[in-house]
This record gives structure tokens, sequence and C-alpha cells, in this order.
């Protein structure tokens, strides 16, 4: 596996005292997290299914015991990743990564959909939360492990805005967009610390990872 890691400052160890919200997104490198509304992801998917991607993914999910999403990206996930889970042909972690998501407890934030509108999908232990912000506040303030907020560029733009946000996870695809959703709000600003930075050879995508000072 030829992935390269470059550390940033050692931090302290995770407690149950303190649970992370992660936001976690794939862009552009002008910037763009999708073409748009009906963006299908083709633009990132050689990425997103490479060996060396799915390393650095479940990294990151393993330790997490919520995920949070918007409405599209629910939509979206729902509509492909039972098929991916399912499929014989699927490599080891995406069938887990589909299993995972499939059972986790999920928050979908959405002022359109109701639960019985989530209760019709094949996933499970998912709910529906009009008040984002209220939300994550309690799920802070709850046991478990790290919330992990799913490439949904309208939440994590709001979270940002509120200073919810403790970890930052950019990964850069070598490809530029032109148009589309931003995943970074105008007129914010605020400083954040490199906790590492991980080469992917095998798509040229580099992912950042920052947390507040």
């Amino acid at each position: 596996m030829n992935v390269t890691r470059q550390k940033g400052p050692t931090m302290p160890a995770h407690t149950e005292q303190h649970r992370k919200v992660i936001a976690d997104a794939v862009v552009s490198m002008d910037g763009y997290t999708s073409t748009g509304p009906e963006d299908d992801m083709s633009w990132a998917m050689e990425h997103i299914t490479s060996e060396q991607s799915e390393v650095m993914y479940e990294g990151i999910w393993r330790g997490v015991s919520t995920a949070v999403m918007g409405r599209v990206n629910w939509e979206g996930f729902t509509s492909v990743w039972p098929g991916l889970t399912s499929d014989p042909s699927s490599s080891a972690r995406t069938r887990d990564l589909g299993n995972w998501l499939a059972t986790v407890d999920k928050v979908v934030i959405s002022t359109t959909l109701q639960q019985s509108d989530l209760d019709k999908t094949e996933w499970t232990n998912a709910r529906v939360s009009r008040d984002l912000e209220t939300e994550v506040r309690s799920l802070k303030a709850a046991p478990g492990r790290d919330i992990l907020v799913l490439n949904s560029a309208s939440v994590i733009q709001a979270l940002l805005k509120a200073d919810l946000i403790d970890e930052l996870c950019m990964t850069v695809l070598p490809t530029t967009l032109g148009r589309g959703v931003r995943l970074l709000p105008e007129g914010l600003s605020s400083k954040w610390r490199l906790s590492h930075a991980i080469t992917i050879p095998a798509t040229g995508a580099v992912a950042l990872s920052y947390r507040r000072p």
C-alpha cells in the first residue's frame, strides 16, 4: 500500500467526554464539492473507489458512532450504497463501509423529508432533524464516539459558521469543475492547525485534515 502520510503535531487522545464533530468532504482543486443538485459524483468516483482511499476512509468511520448528512446526500447514498454493499464483486472494505452506513446512528438534516421517507429505505437507525445547531450541540454533549458529517456542503457550511466543527477533512482531487457548490462558505474567517496530510498516488489526490488550534 503506497499511501504517504505527513503527521502534524501530536494531539491528545480522544475521550468519551468530548465527541469531536468531523466534517469530511471531497473537493475539486477550485474548491467545489459538487457540480450542483444533479451531481452524479462521476468526477470523484475513481478516487472514492480506489483501494488507497478505502483504507483512509476506514480510519475515519471506525471511530464514529453518529453520521450526519443533508437530504441530497441521504437520497444519493441510499440509492447507491445498498447495491454496492450486496454486490459480491465489491471489496471487503466497501461492504464493511456499506454495512456501517446501513446500521450506524444517522441524523438527516432536512426541512422537507419526513420520518416515513427514511423508513422506506433499506437503511435503519435514521431519523430526521429540523434544527442542525441544536441537534449537533446535543450530540456533542451525549456519550458516544465521534460525529461524522458526510460530504454535505450545506451542513458543513452551517456548522463552520456556528463554530461547531472540530476537525475538517478535505480530500482535494486533481480536477477543476468550474462551477457548482463550494465547500467553504463566503465571508468565514477562521484558523486551523494541520493534523495530518496523506497523498494518494493512485489518484493524485491529497487528503488534508485540520483541527482547531
